[in-house]
């Protein structure tokens, strides 16, 4: 309960305070790759509890000759790269923390299509809400493996309390600071999780 309290208020007040820079990202992001401004897709919370997520949106609708998008690499550039680098992209989902479906702390809500794709021990991920930032995160991002990652998230829902809430949320400010782990290291975009 303390930490519905917590994550409430604190996105509350944050959503004012960032009220502005919101507007201004959306205004570039409208003026440099037109609409839609936000990046809207579903994910699993907890116990896999279907909910929309909310970001800005980073990546051009650039096409090859044959309709296709082109390659994440292509399409992420100016104002969507410099959005991505600095972590911007993630602002919006204080809505999701105020209509309770995301935590500030909690694994990441990663794609519906996962679910099927977890072992016993990597469901539990889902036994709290997702998170804006995680252990996880802070022990690597999106530069260590799936099944690291997983370790991690598991490790956090069996071991949290609030104030490794508090070391979580000032080792992320720290590693938004540096733009540290924001890629994997092949791709611009985290590979897709496969299976065991």
């Amino acid at each position: 309960m303390l930490k519905n309290i917590f994550d409430f208020f604190l996105a509350l007040v944050l959503f004012f305070l960032f009220f502005p820079l919101l507007a201004v990202i959306g205004i570039l992001i409208l003026l440099t790759m037109g609409r839609p401004i936000f990046f809207r897709q579903e994910r699993p919370g907890q116990h896999g509890k279907i909910f929309s997520i909310y970001k800005f949106r980073t990546m051009t609708d650039e096409k090859d000759v044959h309709g296709e998008l082109l390659l994440d690499e292509k399409r992420l550039k100016g104002v969507g790269k410099f959005i991505r680098s600095t972590s911007l992209d993630e602002l919006p989902q204080l809505i999701n923390v105020l209509k309770g479906e995301m935590s500030f702390v909690g694994p990441r809500p990663l794609l519906v299509e996962y679910l099927e794709l977890y072992n016993e021990q990597q469901s539990k991920r889902h036994d709290l809400k997702p998170g804006i930032t995680g252990w996880a995160q802070i022990n690597g991002r999106n530069a260590i493996s799936w099944e690291e990652k997983f370790n991690y998230d598991v490790w956090y829902t069996q071991n949290h309390t609030f104030w490794l809430d508090m070391k979580i949320l000032w080792r992320t400010f720290l590693k938004v600071l540096k733009r540290s782990d924001i890629a994997s290291s092949s791709s611009v975009s985290m590979e897709k999780f496969r299976g065991n």
